[in-house]
């Protein structure tokens, strides 16, 4: 299956590195690079993605001592890279504000179809849709980065409940009540949304 390197042979590295082969670590850097930065391109502007991707790295070198082995060393370092995005937003969070007359057609019919339904399944189907990124990315970006990250991994990659909470270090029942706040917020946002421009049409 692709982007799953075989994890075979992690934990002996892991060994020699903690043991003082620093140069070691560049076994599991190749091995595991590609993961990475399929996972930041998800959550992060694409010109932060290398940068950041250095950033989840080092993180991971520096923490080895304290992997525990009970997950795999790919689960651990999936788990760092989701929090360095999160880290990223919540530090460096900018506004970005869409022009109204920047919606086409398709992306007002998407709002529509978005704000009409209650279970969340437009959202889901919808947001990968590419003439509705511009409207999302807009409306996650009035978000906190806890929402924002939170929407992503349920919403827009299909994580359990359980998977994001181990993802973010957070508990089951904070990732439950933050996605349902963060689904009413976004709702609100995109209504607004939709009703400026109606506004303005």
């Amino acid at each position: 299956m692709k982007n799953n390197p075989d994890p075979s042979g992690d934990e002996a590295v892991i060994d020699q590195i903690i043991a003082g082969d620093a140069n070691a670590f560049e076994v599991l850097l190749k091995k595991y690079e590609h993961l990475v930065s399929v996972i930041l391109k998800k959550h992060l502007p694409y010109e932060q993605v290398e940068e950041t991707a250095q950033e989840v790295f080092i993180r991971a070198y520096r923490s080895l001592p304290s992997f525990k082995k009970k997950s795999s060393f790919k689960s651990w370092l999936s788990s760092i890279a989701i929090r360095t995005c999160y880290d990223f937003w919540r530090k460096r969070y900018r506004s970005r504000e869409l022009p109204m007359s920047a919606l086409s057609e398709a992306q007002q019919d998407w709002l529509d179809k978005v704000i009409s339904d209650q279970s969340g399944q437009s959202f889901e189907a919808l947001g990968r849709q590419t003439e509705a990124r511009e409207v999302l990315d807009w409306a996650l970006g009035q978000l906190s980065a806890e929402d924002r990250m939170v929407l992503e991994l349920v919403y827009l990659e299909g994580f359990s409940g359980k998977e994001a909470a181990k993802l973010l270090g957070w508990s089951v029942a904070n990732v439950k009540i933050r996605t349902f706040r963060s689904r009413k917020k976004l709702h609100r946002l995109l209504t607004g949304f939709a009703q400026d421009e109606g506004k303005n049409g």
